[in-house]
């Protein structure tokens, strides 16, 4: 009997045995299965995070080259609309001297007539007073003093009748000059004519090439962390970049900055302001300048007589203009179509600059005006009436 109970102990502590290291096994496997599907899991993930890492790599090289086209596009529309805006002054001068030759010939002829008609009277009073023969007239004794007067009377009369022949030549001269003059200036406004719709079918190419880049731009949507550092970085940009340009400015005794101009100033555009200085642009970012809504192509006009210091285009601001006022004071004009001075060029109050436009990347058109101080932005409304 008690040799039955210890076999059917020992079996009982066989069966506990294997049936513990059944468990064991079966948890050995569901621990492995668990860490290869935690292990496969992790994998995807990385996967997903390095193909996301790509994505926004390409995403952020495919921008970047957009910007650098828009940034080619608004640059060939600066050069085409420049050029437009120069032969449109060059249309408007040629018509100008037009004028001017046409009221001369219209001058000259009459003046022609004039004479014209003196000389045939003075032909017709030689005639019927002529028929005289000098030598009869010298060899006749017998009224020396009469022969005399006859002499000198003929003297000023020839002399006289030279000098209307001799006006007479320079004024038909002139006219055959104003005339040519006239089919040369002609020429120079049909060639002009021709020039301005090229460039015209060039500047309407370059702002559809514009659109199309920036509609490639528009679908690249940003984050509005994106925006703001975008829009910070071009801010930071334009401050760095106004640093240096104070730094190379020279003082000159001419210029006498804007300390005593204050509400004395015009604005360069008329027009709404849409923006004003020191509202919020993005978050904490707030406006240095005011932002003025104006057509595409309307003259933008200094401020104050000053020096141009910068003329190029800008991230963020497209084509701009900087000028020194003298101590300190600088005034800048962004978003420009093009730009109509040159770094170096001095310029007067009220002369145009620049034209309107929407460079940078805006949607709309208009103008980005600053006025800063040694560096600092003021509020332009300051300034100008």
């Amino acid at each position: 009997m008690n040799s039955f109970i210890l076999v059917k102990k020992s079996l009982l502590l066989l069966l506990i045995g294997c049936l513990g290291s059944l468990c064991v096994s079966a948890q050995t496997a569901n621990i492995d299965q668990s860490s290869q599907k935690t292990s496969e899991q992790l994998t995807s993930v990385q996967q997903s995070i390095k193909a996301r890492q790509k994505e926004i790599a390409q995403a952020a090289k495919k921008r970047a080259a957009l910007e650098a086209q828009l940034k080619q596009d608004e640059l060939a529309i600066a050069k085409a609309a420049r050029a437009v805006n120069q032969t449109k002054e060059h249309l408007k001068n040629t018509r100008k001297k037009i004028t001017q030759l046409r009221r001369e010939q219209a001058d000259l002829l009459v003046k022609k007539m004039q004479q014209q008609k003196l000389l045939a009277q003075q032909l017709r009073a030689a005639y019927s007073t002529g028929n005289h023969d000098y030598l009869k007239l010298i060899l006749n004794q017998e009224k020396p003093a009469s022969v005399q007067r006859t002499l000198t009377y003929y003297h000023y009369f020839n002399q006289a009748r030279i000098k209307e022949i001799e006006n007479f030549q320079q004024t038909v001269t002139r006219l055959a000059q104003v005339e040519q003059e006239q089919q040369q200036q002609a020429a120079q406004l049909s060639q002009l004519q021709q020039q301005q719709v090229k460039q015209q079918k060039a500047l309407k190419s370059s702002s559809k090439a514009r659109k199309s880049t920036l509609n490639k731009l528009s679908k690249q949507l940003l984050t509005k962390q994106q925006q703001l550092a975008k829009l910070k970085a071009a801010e930071e940009n334009l401050v760095i970049e106004l640093d240096r340009l104070q730094q190379l400015a020279q003082a000159e005794l001419n210029l006498a900055g804007l300390s005593k101009l204050k509400h004395k100033l015009s604005w360069p555009i008329k027009g709404q302001i849409l923006r004003s200085f020191g509202s919020r642009k993005q978050s904490y970012l707030k406006w240095k300048g005011v932002l003025i809504a104006a057509p595409v192509g309307r003259e933008v006009k200094a401020i104050h007589h000053g020096k141009i210091l910068f003329a190029d285009w800008l991230n963020g601001y497209g084509l701009v203009t900087v000028i020194d006022h003298g101590e300190g004071y600088m005034s800048l004009y962004g978003h420009n179509q093009a730009l109509l001075k040159d770094v170096g060029d001095r310029v007067e109050t009220g002369e145009p600059i620049a034209l309107v436009g929407q460079s940078g990347g805006q949607q709309s058109s208009g103008l980005y005006f600053e006025i800063r101080h040694r560096g600092k932005a003021v509020n332009p409304k300051t300034w100008c009436k």
